[in-house]
């Protein structure tokens, strides 16, 4: 069992710390930067070997081949119908790829990445005997993970999340002009069994800086409007639907498993279902589920995907919902009761299709009729 765990005050939900008694107070250090978030829901997978950046390049949505040691990416793994299987942060240390994934996903794309070395230069392992720790950049918080990250070739593993800007070969789908993610100054550090320890111990000792669970890392992540593999992700799901294009896609690189999904549906639009944030009625103690169905009237639009209580904007929820549900005030029906939600657009209905989306280059030079849901 993690030391992490035995901090006074963690109560646990599996192998996850969901809070330390407050959730509340603990999503407010978190979110100034004096606290550290124990992950005991993310797993890592370690790739090393000369080919680990041109292999996972050639079979992943990220562009790899310039990464340098000690930069920070996202990749997802498609389908070959461009569906999303599996998801990770990375970060490269200069001898080895650091993956960070999903606890449930991680088994999964270990097993899937073995498969698929082939003759490349490349080792997998799930590194099971690592531990993860998130924080906001900038604060205390930050300069004790950083000095905690394990260092197996000299550089400090730690991983700052590219949901903050769009990424080189991104292109992001909400059209507003204020982009909560671009506040998300999100890090996540790779320790080991004595750095988790030491690291406990130093907390400990000091005035400034403190713990905080499960619950307050999720609520900042779903204020930013972060999709998240274990949340957002199901057996139908691809990047357009949750603006993943922004920071695990890149549009211009070479062939990979899915990419001609991803390019049709970028460059005609209309991806089947998208992504939007709700913002819930808190007047009654109600309070929903993911996978609580949302309805527009008396029809199913959707389902809730994440959920959380954020210490300035209250309830709030990420939601899935079909591309031609209303941009209308939506009711979240839970086993307790209905909960009114109104709506903040994140993929448009649209998303693809609009004037400032850059157009691609078609795959097939066959010529291609006019879809007639553009007349």
């Amino acid at each position: 069992m993690s030391a992490f765990s035995q901090i006074p005050g963690a109560v646990l939900d599996a192998d996850v710390v969901s809070h330390f008694g407050d959730p509340t107070r603990e999503q407010r250090a978190l979110d100034r930067g004096t606290a550290l978030s124990p992950l005991g829901d993310r797993t890592i997978v370690e790739v090393e070997g000369a080919d680990r950046l041109t292999w996972l390049d050639s079979i992943t949505s990220q562009s790899l081949l310039r990464l340098q040691p000690g930069d920070s990416t996202e990749l997802l793994v498609l389908d070959p119908q461009g569906r999303v299987e599996h998801a990770a942060g990375v970060v490269d240390d200069g001898v080895s790829t650091w993956l960070i994934a999903d606890a449930g996903d991680a088994p999964a794309l270990a097993a899937w990445l073995k498969r698929m070395v082939f003759r490349a230069r490349a080792v997998v392992t799930l590194r099971d005997d690592l531990s993860a720790v998130g924080v906001i950049a900038g604060g205390v918080a930050e300069e004790l993970a950083v000095g905690a990250a394990i260092t197996p070739h000299e550089v400090p593993l730690v991983w700052s999340d590219p949901w903050n800007a769009v990424q080189p070969g991104g292109h992001q789908y909400h059209l507003g002009e204020d982009h909560p993610g671009a506040e998300y100054a999100w890090r996540i550090a790779i320790v080991d069994a004595d750095a988790t320890a030491a690291l406990v111990a130093r907390v400990d000792a000091r005035a400034d800086a403190t713990w905080a669970g499960a619950l307050a890392a999720e609520a900042l992540r779903v204020a930013a409007w972060r999709p998240r593999w274990a949340r957002e992700v199901d057996d139908r799901s691809i990047p357009h639907e949750t603006d993943w294009i922004r920071s695990a896609v890149h549009l211009s690189k070479g062939c990979y498993r899915g990419q001609e999904t991803v390019a049709k549906v970028h460059n005609l639009g209309h991806p089947p279902r998208r992504l939007t944030a709700l913002h819930l009625d808190g007047s009654d103690s109600i309070f929903p589920a993911p996978g609580d169905v949302v309805l527009a009237g008396d029809d199913e639009v959707g389902q809730i995907t994440s959920v959380a209580r954020h210490h300035e904007l209250g309830p709030i929820a990420l939601a899935i919902l079909s591309r031609r549900a209303p941009a209308d005030a939506l009711v979240v029906r839970t086993a307790d009761g209905d909960v009114a939600a109104s709506q903040e657009i994140i993929v448009p209905a649209e998303a693809g299709a609009t004037a400032n989306v850059p157009r691609l280059t078609r795959l097939s030079r066959r010529p291609t009729a006019p879809d007639p849901r553009d007349a």
